[in-house]
């Protein structure tokens, strides 16, 4: 492709509007969110596809619908959201599975926070969170020794 061609293909009309150059699809593993913006995603997580409404009917503290359209647009622009038409609407989805979303959160807290220590990062969750049941340290003793049989 040409870089014309380039320029005209990253370039998008709007009806009514002058040419603007597409947002720039960042990795929604990696974009960070404000905390509004991960409050909308953990309503998007819980209901699997939603509308702007139904978010704005979810969130604590709720701004304006228009506000929240805003935040959506965003986070699409982010790469963290899709969103397809249902007759007048737009239905939100999120690209990434929260599975795997948490999963890149967790090491990106590691890295962070723990120099990329896991076992720093365990020792502070056990300090800080003194009300584990026996049944939740079983389980969690029952992942390490899994992880040791598999040379983790």
């Amino acid at each position: 492709m040409s870089a014309g061609e380039e320029a005209v293909h990253a370039t998008f009309l709007a009806p009514g509007r002058s040419p603007r150059r597409l947002p720039d699809m960042g990795d929604p593993l990696t974009t960070q969110l404000s905390r509004r913006e991960r409050q909308i995603m953990d309503v998007i997580y819980r209901h699997g596809k939603v509308t702007a409404a139904e978010v704005l009917a979810d969130l604590p503290d709720p701004p304006s619908y228009s506000a929240v359209r805003a935040m959506l647009r965003l986070l699409e622009e982010k790469g963290h959201v899709r969103h397809e038409q249902d007759g007048p609407r737009y239905v939100y989805i999120p690209v990434v599975t929260r599975d795997k979303a948490r999963r890149s959160a967790m090491r990106h807290l590691v890295r962070t926070f723990f120099d990329g220590s896991t076992e720093d990062a365990v020792a502070a969750l056990l300090q800080s969170d003194s009300g584990m049941s026996e049944d939740e340290l079983s389980r969690l003793s029952k992942l390490i020794e899994g992880a040791k049989k598999e040379g983790r």
